[in-house]
């Protein structure tokens, strides 16, 4: 038995040893659900497949790098960069599950362990989401509460978000192996097989309400900014110039995190609400792989970007651990 996560092609089979373009097949399609086969490959790997293994193989090798940097730099154990640590292994693992899907599917297919890559994948991206959502709340409250927010408390308020943040990434991706699937009910299946439709718009529900929520703090990150500019103004401290212009810098980044957080997931989470399975799945394919496109953003925005973490990876590739490890900004890192 072959099974993999193709188009079935009901409508029109090809001769023996005659070669079905992809592409024509997907024109053929009248069933476009996402889902495992028993039918034989019309094309060895499906395209689509190759270029979200692919998308996983770049974001796997980003994260892993932010990730080792935050882990054996002791300096990097502020709030940001333990949020950012989390978002960035929560896209490794994502980077990594797009890879395994690949390979179950192609060279060791099973029902049970792609019910397994689903949920790990469903409780990576939702990590890597709820993540953000996290990295949105503490920005907010490092300009909320200034004065207060580099203590033990807001360390112990940050473990206790990642720690819901994971728990409940870990709960929906076992839903699926638990049983709520679609292998028994093939009519209950969503766009992507073995998830089953209500399945889909609870994942695709709370998406948006992470997103209104993350709009909304920034929203109110804008109006302390403002806040903020008005009392320097008025006040004239030459001082308080370099803060303000770091602030604004950050807030800059976070419209940049936005725009691109919902230009990568809104088509599918949009698509998950009112696609059926009876689709052509390369729309299902067309708003997935931009999704995956967030997760090989992300770090690039969040870690690369931010220069405690240039300084680390200089100093790693030039091996200047005991010549410049002294010299470490203090400053509060930007977002």
């Amino acid at each position: 038995m072959n099974e993999s996560l193709v188009v079935n092609d009901s409508s029109a089979t090809p001769g023996a040893g005659e070669a079905l373009p992809w592409m024509e097949a997907e024109a053929l399609d009248h069933n476009g659900s996402l889902e495992f086969s028993t039918a034989p490959l019309d094309f060895p790997v499906n395209p689509w497949d190759i270029m979200l293994c692919m998308s996983g193989t770049v974001i796997a090798c980003e994260n892993a790098i932010v990730v080792a940097i935050i882990f054996y730099t002791p300096t990097l154990r502020t709030p940001m960069f333990v949020l950012i640590g989390s978002l960035a292994t929560a896209d490794l693992l994502a980077g990594m599950g797009l890879i395994l899907n690949f390979v179950f599917q192609y060279v060791i297919p099973s029902e049970t362990i792609s019910l397994v890559t689903v949920g790990f994948l469903v409780a990576s991206f939702t990590a890597s989401i709820s993540s953000l959502l996290a990295i949105t709340v503490d920005r907010y409250f490092s300009l909320y509460n200034a004065l207060t927010y580099f203590s033990e408390k807001t360390l112990q308020y940050v473990h206790l978000m990642l720690l819901g943040t994971w728990g409940v990434s870990l709960f929906l991706g076992l839903l699926p192996v638990l049983g709520w699937n679609c292998l028994d009910e093939p009519a209950s299946c969503s766009i992507v097989r073995p998830l089953t439709r209500s399945n889909v718009m609870l994942l695709a529900t709370s998406f948006f309400a992470i997103f209104v929520l993350m709009l909304t703090l920034y929203f109110k990150i804008c109006k302390i900014v403002c806040r903020h500019a008005h009392q320097i103004a008025l006040q004239q401290h030459f001082f308080a110039t370099s803060h303000y212009v770091a602030t604004k810098k950050g807030v800059s980044t976070l419209a940049i995190i936005l725009g691109t957080f919902g230009a990568s997931w809104l088509p599918f989470a949009i698509y998950c609400l009112v696609g059926e399975r009876e689709y052509p799945s390369v729309y299902t394919y067309a708003t997935l792989l931009p999704a995956t496109y967030n997760s090989m953003i992300n770090p690039i925005i969040y870690a690369y970007r931010n220069a405690e973490i240039q300084r680390s990876i200089y100093m790693l590739l030039c091996g200047c651990f005991q010549a410049n490890g002294a010299y470490r900004s203090r400053s509060p890192s930007e977002v």
